[in-house]
């Protein structure tokens, strides 16, 4: 069962609704929430990594940490929107995000590398956020701060959530 789905049950997330807390505000503090596992895990693979040669270039891991957050924000807002929508039916959830995740993943050239695979998975590639998001990471944790992939990648970070927060506040608002 799913924190948010938990949380619909037990009648927190009503509690939450009637709080005097504006809608954006609810859902970045729980995308926040999420973020500081993702800061230990970051800091996690680079100290296991420093051993084997990795080079920190410390700047560079500062800002792609802040694009990251960015990204994250936006990701826990259509996670909580997703939840919302499906709060009677909790295997839906899970189809639904366990669907989407691994092509995204994928796709982002994280998992394999999309330069040599074919043509029309490398034009779906560039529809996908995370692919630029992820080839900033790479740029900036090699210490290319001015490299174009890291404003891309910014962007599409900026752009994921502010998606996810727009639709995030219209589902709070439309549960209330």
């Amino acid at each position: 069962m799913s924190v948010r789905h938990f949380e619909i049950q037990t009648g927190s997330h009503e509690r939450m609704l009637v709080t005097p807390l504006r809608r954006p505000a609810l859902l970045i503090g729980r995308a926040l929430k999420e973020i500081v596992p993702m800061f230990a895990q970051a800091a996690l693979i680079v100290a296991v990594c420093l051993p084997f040669g990795f080079e920190l270039h410390l700047a560079g891991a500062l800002i792609g940490i802040l694009i990251l957050a960015g990204f994250c924000v936006g990701m826990g807002a259509l996670s909580y929107t997703l939840a919302l929508a499906s709060k009677h039916q909790e295997w839906l959830f899970w189809t639904i995000q366990q669907t989407l995740l691994f092509p995204l993943l994928l796709l982002a050239g994280m998992l394999l590398p999309i330069g040599n695979g074919p043509g029309w998975l490398q034009t779906a590639a560039k529809f996908n956020p995370l692919t630029y998001v992820e080839n900033a990471e790479r740029a900036l944790f090699d210490g290319d701060i001015w490299a174009t992939t890291t404003l891309t990648g910014a962007a599409a970070a900026v752009l994921v959530a502010a998606l996810g927060l727009a639709v995030g506040v219209r589902a709070m608002q439309k549960d209330a």
